[in-house]
């Protein structure tokens, strides 16, 4: 009976726990999809790279009720860096905004990072030749604008996105030269 209650009440925290609104959230793009290879208006013109160096398409729909601003992240998690690279990084995004055009700037009272190329914005693909990376295009629903500036690192930042954030949805394109 108490292993029935436990695996019952376990069945139960799990389900309440569960992010129903992440669900329902879903991220879009005409520019990228999940898998595919990026094309080169999306590369990083420098570093031995040739490309447009233009932020794609993005559109979010089906925020959890309660956000508040939104915040888009571009990760490579295999950069031979051991910490990996932010190609951008932008946060508080007004709520009532609902997608970025291709190459657009962010909107009046949002927020934009150092990338890892050392510039604001966004920051193309760029992966030594040879290899294949990942670049996860992520949009995140936070219960709160974050009172940070322009001045933290991507990672303290990063921390805090996470802290706040109420829903995520991602594509993982990818690049290769």
């Amino acid at each position: 009976m108490l292993l029935k209650t436990l695996t019952s009440s376990a069945l139960v925290l799990g389900v309440l726990a569960s992010p129903v609104a992440a669900e329902t959230f879903r991220l879009t793009s005409t520019s990228i999809a999940e898998g595919q290879q990026m094309d080169s208006t999306h590369v990083f013109q420098g570093f031995g790279c040739e490309g447009g160096n233009q932020a794609p398409d993005l559109a979010w729909s089906g925020a959890p009720a309660g956000t508040r601003s939104f915040a888009v992240t571009v990760y490579d998690p295999d950069a031979p860096t051991g910490s990996g690279w932010w190609h951008w990084f932008a946060f508080n995004i007004p709520a009532d905004v609902t997608e970025l055009p291709s190459n657009e700037t962010v909107p009046d009272g949002a927020v934009e990072l150092k990338n890892d190329y050392g510039s604001i914005g966004f920051g193309g693909a760029c992966p030594p030749p040879g290899e294949v990376h990942r670049y996860q295009f992520t949009v995140h629903a936070l219960g709160t604008e974050l009172e940070i500036d322009d001045s933290v690192s991507n990672a303290l930042a990063g921390y805090m996105v996470n802290a706040n954030s109420l829903a995520s949805a991602t594509i993982t394109a990818v690049y290769t030269r």
